[in-house]
């Protein structure tokens, strides 16, 4: 406990903490002003153009700003304090090393949790008052039908906080990791998209944007992404891209000074 005390003083003194907690919260008011765009769009269009409209499910198009703001988060935990020389500090504190790194990933998963259902939540609460039944109902289906891929949506935020820590650990460099996660969440996917098939759909579903509605064995025929992988083979690789990094990084810090 002391350990996780001790991280949490860190994590909670430090600006960038806020910073990516704000901008990360604020995906809310981008959702909203893409569905009030969206939705005066619609009323302003002819009837026959209306029959043909359809907009994305918003916080499914918004969860990328969280996503890639806990992960920068994440990566700072670790990579600052590389840069400054305080983890020597904890290690000297904490010679067996992983306890610090296991209470790292607690507080930044947390965080990521957090950010991720709070921008979701509120993404999706709103968008679904400004677009109501427009764009062919896109926002009518009940709310306990769409509430397992809104659980799943915002559980890919805690998991690319924690994809970001992992990375920090084994990078050493804030350059380095940032710049996986944006391949991550945006090249990957779409050197993907334009692979000829089978691979485009095989690799296509395995990125973390896939996974929360293959999760839930919701549909995905008009997503970009692939839907091969069965609930619990998604659930798996969701798991995996939080774990093995972590894990990656905790035997390098084991093994390597600081």
């Amino acid at each position: 406990m002391n350990i996780l005390a001790s991280e949490w003083l860190k994590v909670r003194t430090v600006r960038s903490t806020y910073l990516n907690l704000a901008l990360s919260l604020g995906g809310i008011l981008l959702g909203l002003a893409i569905a009030w765009t969206a939705a005066d769009m619609y009323d302003s269009a002819p009837p026959h153009q209306r029959a043909r409209a359809a907009v994305a499910e918003l916080e499914e198009v918004v969860v990328i700003v969280p996503q890639l703001c806990m992960g920068i988060l994440g990566a700072l935990a670790i990579t600052s304090e590389h840069a400054t020389g305080m983890l020597r500090t904890s290690f000297t504190v904490v010679p067996r090393r992983w306890p610090v790194l296991t209470a790292k990933s607690v507080l930044v998963g947390l965080l990521g949790l957090l950010a991720g259902t709070v921008t979701v939540f509120g993404t999706y609460t709103l968008s679904r008052f400004v677009i109501g039944d427009r764009f062919s109902g896109v926002y009518a289906t009940p709310f306990l039908e769409r509430l397992p891929t809104l659980v799943t949506t915002s559980l890919s935020v805690p998991v690319f906080a924690l994809l970001g820590l992992g990375v920090g650990a084994i990078l050493r460099s804030t350059a380095g990791a940032v710049a996986t996660l944006v391949g991550l969440a945006y090249v990957i996917p779409m050197i993907c998209g334009n692979l000829p098939e089978p691979w485009s759909e095989r690799l296509g579903s395995v990125m973390i944007g896939a996974l929360p509605r293959q999760i839930t064995g919701a549909d995905l025929t008009n997503s970009v992404y692939g839907s091969l992988l069965s609930p619990s083979a998604a659930a798996a690789v969701l798991t995996a891209y939080a774990a093995v990094p972590v894990f990656v990084g905790t035997l390098l810090l084991r093994r390597r000074a600081a």
